[in-house]
């Protein structure tokens, strides 16, 4: 995709997502965009989706049921071709709630990463086969080098960071491309009630940045574009001042 006119069918997976939801706004879509949201609550879908200049449809989309995946994104291009696809679905939670309860550090990851996978598996061998599409996926700061605050949803990002990269190479050459979005803090729904760190963003911010991105050749969009230098710093601190990060 090499202009910024949005796609005919795209596929929000997680589609209540603040971040997914800016970035369809920061789109040039149309009356006849077809827009599939995908997500657990079909009330707040059909909520989200009436604020879209679009023709919007409703999908229940379980990001940890790992086993539906593969049968949902088949019946997705059953109906059709999909140009864009925008993996959102994500949750987060405090690491000192992590600590005591192990269940629920593994439903973050399953959500944050493993869920990821075996979706975007499923999409990019139906995009693969018709020899076109993008997968967009929402990476983090936090996957660079994951601090003690929160290593377990960095350890997930770290993951799907890996894995997006990785995508990206298998599907060189396919005609399908994969953008990889590391926004730093975003304050927004998720993280109501935390302090905004240091080069803080909002989801509207990486929606247009995202936008700007697909109009580009690149396959990484830093939100904001200095938090690059920033990552590279973290890289060269020794690991027992990084111990000391608070957050």
């Amino acid at each position: 995709m090499g202009t910024a006119t949005a796609p005919n069918r795209i596929l929000l997976l997680g589609g209540t997502s603040e971040i997914g939801l800016a970035i369809l706004s920061a789109l040039d879509l149309g009356p006849d965009t077809q827009v599939l949201l995908a997500g657990r609550d079909l009330h707040r879908l059909a909520d989200a989706g009436a604020a879209l200049p679009a023709k919007v449809s409703t999908i229940r989309y379980d990001a940890a049921d790992l086993a539906s995946h593969d049968e949902l994104i088949s019946d997705v291009f059953a109906d059709g071709p999909l140009d864009l696809v925008i993996s959102a679905a994500g949750v987060l939670a405090s690491q000192e709630q992590l600590d005591g309860a192990p269940g629920k550090a593994g439903e973050l990851v399953q959500t944050n990463f493993t869920g990821h996978v075996t979706s975007l598996l499923a999409v990019a061998a139906r995009m693969r086969a018709q020899a076109s599409g993008t997968i967009v996926v929402l990476s983090s700061i936090a996957a660079v080098r994951p601090r003690k605050a929160n290593f377990v949803y960095g350890a997930a990002k770290a993951g799907l960071d890996a894995f997006a990269r990785g995508l990206a190479d298998s599907l060189h050459g396919s005609g399908v491309r994969v953008l990889l979005v590391r926004p730093g803090f975003v304050i927004g729904r998720m993280t109501e009630g935390m302090p905004p760190a240091p080069l803080s963003t909002t989801p509207a911010k990486v929606g247009q940045a995202v936008a700007a991105g697909l109009s580009g050749q690149g396959n990484v969009v830093w939100v904001p574009p200095a938090l690059r230098l920033l990552a590279a710093g973290m890289q060269l601190i020794p690991r027992p001042m990084w111990r000391q990060v608070r957050r």
